[in-house]
């Protein structure tokens, strides 16, 4: 039987984001990502230098998650991916405005959200869908507002640290909600996330040279970020 709690309410769904965000990150850089022990509240999220990432999510409950990179996390974190599936470093981008670090934060944080997703929809036994990440390289903060609206919106910001103390910000927008549990449910089985990490990470490998795709330079572009938008 699923032994979780009698109810999950908005910060435990933030929590196993962040459960997700340091597992993917630390199992695909093979090095330690961690998470602060403290949440601070937001009154609204915002896309700031160096590097932004957002995806919008819907289905049992709607929101945002925005994380915001500092140009060294976002290299280190570029960098020892890169590494851990075998690219020799001295191929490797330096800068976090290389299409290259772009593709490769989106590609990460597609891997995020996917496990967060997977873990909540089973624990809650509801569906959510996401929207593709999208990443702007950026020099001075946007505010960026969810395309739905949102009930009684909740918005959290908790800061991570890679292993070299590099540090980034993950922005989280939803419905304030709880889930109660009415009865005992069995769980579907889990998948072994690492064996499925490591054969994505395989398949991709060839395709982040460092000639990116048009279509990855275009997603970063500010037009595609206000279309996204709807500004």
């Amino acid at each position: 039987m699923l032994t979780t709690q009698e109810s999950v309410t908005t910060d435990d769904i933030l929590r196993k984001l962040c459960l997700s965000v340091s597992h993917v990150l630390s199992s695909t850089t093979n090095s330690q990502i961690t998470h602060a022990g403290m949440v601070q509240s937001i009154t609204r999220t915002c896309l700031k230098p160096d590097l932004g990432c957002f995806s919008i999510f819907d289905g049992g409950f709607s929101g945002l998650v925005v994380i915001n990179f500092s140009a060294p996390a976002a290299v280190e974190i570029y960098r020892e991916y890169m590494i851990n599936m075998g690219m020799p470093e001295s191929e490797l981008a330096f800068s976090h405005t290389s299409d290259e670090v772009s593709n490769v934060m989106g590609e990460l944080m597609n891997q995020m959200l996917g496990d967060f997703i997977n873990k909540i929809s089973k624990e809650l036994q509801t569906s959510i869908s996401q929207s593709q990440p999208k990443m702007l390289t950026i020099n001075k903060e946007l505010t960026i507002s969810v395309d739905t609206n949102l009930d009684e919106a909740v918005a959290r910001r908790v800061s991570f640290k890679t292993q070299n103390n590099h540090i980034f910000y993950l922005e989280f927008a939803m419905d304030k909600t709880e889930f109660i549990k009415l009865n005992d449910f069995d769980a579907d089985e889990d998948f072994d996330l690492d064996a499925l990490l490591a054969e994505h990470a395989q398949g991709n490998g060839a395709q982040l040279s460092k000639s990116a795709p048009k279509e990855a330079h275009m997603n970063t572009s500010a037009d595609d970020l206000f279309d996204e938008l709807g500004i």
